[in-house]
């Protein structure tokens, strides 16, 4: 599965948390509400609710933020009635991207994404037409720094883990969706802590970019993740080094 977490690598690396983390807010309250609407309000029993939760206080937000969102979830606070679902669609050079929304007005959504993606050289596309390239993984991301790979490697495997992919900032653990929740509780317990760990959609093959097309790709791929529906963007694009280079210093 080497280098199939590209778009969430570069993600990472770019945001800016001065700049994002009001939107960032809001897309994690969305995400406490709808995994409390589905699971209930106990974290301890609601694996997906306690994933929200940790990626919320990790990105500062208040915990009578995250208190009432898990209310508005259960029904003990009224609010936004959010349904959630996935869009599927093209971009630039036929990437393929696939969209985890959470909206109270499908129609809204729709005819924003429609908009924004024939805008940037793509379009939306029916049911089914890209989620086919895609699997769901669990992923767990920790700092490369301080950690001893090989070791890490074999505790992970031991623990569950399907594949540990490792660059210069952070080591990637993979695992079925199912034994997320086991193979972080084995690593916590063995003193390992996440910077993120979430469910993702992992692409079967890769589109590589020419420098024109990863421009135009990673602009449309900003436009639709500033969107206040969309909770998740994946896609299967590869943008080699040297590219990744000249745009960061362009």
């Amino acid at each position: 599965m080497a280098g199939h977490s590209k778009w969430a690598n570069i993600k990472h690396k770019k945001q800016k948390e001065d700049k994002i983390r009001g939107r960032v807010f809001g897309k994690l309250t969305r995400e406490i509400i709808v995994a409390a609407k589905h699971g209930g309000g106990d974290i301890d029993s609601n694996f997906r609710l306690r994933v929200a939760v940790d990626r919320a206080r990790q990105a500062n937000m208040p915990m009578d933020n995250i208190e009432r969102a898990i209310k508005r979830g259960t029904g003990e606070l009224e609010g936004a009635n959010y349904e959630e679902f996935s869009y599927e669609g093209y971009g630039p050079a036929g990437v393929a991207i696939l969209m985890s929304i959470a909206t109270d007005n499908r129609n809204r959504t729709a005819s924003d994404l429609r908009h924004i993606l024939d805008k940037h050289g793509g379009n939306l596309g029916e049911t089914g037409c890209v989620s086919w390239m895609f699997t769901q993984k669990g992923e767990l991301a920790l700092d490369v720094a301080g950690i001893d790979e090989d070791e890490l490697m074999l505790q992970a495997i031991e623990a569950g883990a399907e594949d540990v992919e490792v660059d210069e900032e952070e080591v990637c653990i993979y695992t079925e969706p199912g034994e997320l929740q086991k193979v972080q509780e084995i690593l916590e317990g063995l003193g390992y802590t996440f910077s993120r760990a979430e469910n993702t959609m992992v692409p079967s093959t890769y589109v590589q970019l020419s420098r024109q097309d990863a421009e135009r790709v990673l602009k449309l791929m900003d436009v639709l993740e500033d969107h206040d529906d969309v909770q998740e963007v994946f896609a299967n694009f590869d943008i080699p080094e040297e590219i990744m280079e000249e745009i960061s210093l362009s």
